[in-house]
């Protein structure tokens, strides 16, 4: 899970039996922990694409074990119910951990059938620390300003200088919300999303999340079980990896992706004229890498700002033409302004994704201990390097600040759950954010669900994004509970779309929704993967 603005997950596993229960704090019976919550006062957002959407606030503890005191703002948008039958909330998150959720009502009520999105309020909220809830979160405004010195440490000066970097963000996140980060964490989200629960006055909620959205409901499930009345997790993190383990399982996923797309521009030479031999395609990537260390290009993309320019790939196909046309407009023509587009577009940072990081990394460096001695982060991310360069370093030095990080940490949360009513899962088999062994592992820890797979595919976030097999099953499971049953891993099976085709041969070339499939495939895969953003 990484950024989510511009958000990962394990190599080595835990049993889930080994991990901690639910620690004391969160055991805590509601009426201990929870403050009175006031109801939401809702107020007209409507925007051209979702006219009918609201946005609200609720004041909810800074610290649960101390609920009359210090109150923190949660802010929520919602497509409210219009039909006779009412199903009561669903509340969606995009991932994360950092990811504004305030979109993304209006996305999934839109998304749905009108007759089935009718019978719900789609709740949209940004966590603690997150957008538009206060405090939000910037530690370090400018910290992925380009230029940054090369991930792969080389030298020991590039080593030190990607550390200074780390412990750097770290101190500044201790010293600007030392008040703060000690409650910025998972656990503290899923409160949070009960208080909103509270606050919308229903007995139970329905929850649809994606990415670190599918930990967010893990956790919910197993401190709230009796509050859950349908649960969707789509692209599913594996609670047995959280978070250092996670992260190195994801390396080697991501590098397989970009394996895929060097392979994908092989297959199109005739357009890219980069060769037939992904090896020797891939041998030209790592080739420009070395020459943007020397000479960034635009005098904005270095070695590590191609690293981020290219990830978004390993997220979504659709992103392949367009970081293709760049690719070989900078090795065939020596023209490196389509990259200094593609880093603009995919990576470059702002305000918003400054706040993203900094809610990502407080959250997943408060979750878990991380290793302390950098000697243990030397050791595991060169093996990884050896085996899959593509994003080793990078991620590494993106986490790196939890080897620093202020504050204590929590322990895991055993999320094995066999009090829930029946759990619908989606998991593509060769994502790489979140790697297939994540919804294999919630499947067999969350008794009554169901896993639906799609086949070959590597995208990250499945369901509505245009796969119509994979929608026939979220639809069912909201309109009535349903939920597919089979006798192997998988309850069911759908085939992966297609992959994109050159822009050449579309008939409507755009920077950010370049696929093949049909014009309703391309919106929704293109804006979904917009909200659920990069690294996250």
């Amino acid at each position: 899970m990484r950024r989510s603005t511009a958000v990962f997950c394990g190599a080595t596993v835990m049993l889930a039996g080994t991990l901690t229960a639910v620690p004391a704090e969160a055991a805590m019976t509601q009426s201990a922990t929870m403050a009175q919550v006031a109801k939401v006062s809702w107020k007209k957002c409507g925007t051209e694409d979702t006219p009918t959407l609201q946005c609200g606030t609720v004041k909810v503890p800074l610290d649960y074990a101390r609920p009359q005191g210090r109150k923190i703002t949660l802010a929520l948008s919602r497509v409210p119910h219009t039909a006779r039958k009412y199903q009561g909330p669903l509340l969606v998150n995009p991932g994360g951990p950092g990811g504004s959720g305030l979109g993304l009502a209006g996305f999934v009520a839109s998304s749905l059938p009108k007759a089935v999105a009718a019978q719900y309020d789609v709740i949209g909220f940004d966590p603690r620390g997150v957008g538009a809830s206060k405090p939000a979160l910037d530690c370090k405004p400018g910290n992925f300003n380009p230029v940054r010195p090369a991930s792969v440490p080389s030298t020991p000066a590039i080593e030190k200088a990607n550390l200074e970097r780390a412990k750097s963000f770290a101190a500044a996140c201790g010293r600007k919300y030392a008040d703060v980060l000690p409650y910025i964490d998972t656990i503290s989200a899923v409160k949070d999303m009960d208080s909103i629960r509270k606050s919308l006055g229903a007995k139970k909620i329905n929850y649809f999340g994606y990415s670190y959205g599918t930990y967010l409901g893990q956790v919910y499930a197993k401190l709230f079980p009796g509050q859950v009345r349908r649960l969707v997790l789509d692209s599913i993190v594996d609670p047995d990896g959280v978070w250092y383990d996670a992260n190195i399982s994801q390396d080697y996923a991501f590098d397989a992706r970009h394996k895929a797309l060097m392979a994908w521009i092989a297959k199109y030479n005739s357009t890219y004229k980069l060769g037939t031999d992904p090896a020797k395609i891939e041998a030209k990537w790592y080739a420009m890498q070395h020459e943007l260390a020397k000479k960034p290009a635009g005098g904005k993309v270095g070695a590590a700002e191609l690293e981020d320019t290219f990830i978004p790939g390993g997220y979504y196909n659709g992103y392949w033409p367009d970081l293709a046309d760049a690719f070989a407009a900078y090795v065939n023509d020596k023209n490196a302004d389509p990259l200094v587009k593609a880093y603009e577009n995919f990576a470059a940072i702002d305000a918003s994704g400054d706040n993203g990081y900094s809610v990502y990394a407080a959250v997943q460096c408060r979750d878990v201990s991380w290793p302390r001695d950098w000697k243990q982060w030397q050791k595991d991310n060169w093996a990884v390097y050896k085996k899959a360069p593509f994003m080793a370093w990078s991620n590494a030095w993106y986490n790196a600040p939890c080897a620093f990080w202020p504050t204590k940490s929590l322990k895991p949360v055993n999320v094995a759950n066999a009090k829930l009513p029946p759990v619908l899962l989606f998991q593509a088999t060769n994502d790489a954010a979140t790697p297939y062994q994540g919804g294999v592992t919630v499947h067999r820890l969350l008794k009554h669900s169901s896993l639906v797979v799609e086949q070959g595919g590597g995208n990250h976030g499945i369901s509505l994004s245009g796969n119509a097999c994979l929608d026939k099953y979220l639809v069912k499971y909201l309109t009535d509970g349903t939920v597919p049953r089979g006798s192997g891993v998988a309850d069911a099976v759908c085939q992966k779309l297609p992959d994109p085709k050159p822009l050449e041969a579309q008939p409507a070339k755009s920077a950010l929704s370049s696929t093949s499939e049909s014009p309703a495939a391309v919106s929704d895969g293109a804006t979904l993967h917009g909200m659920l953003g990069f690294r996250g």
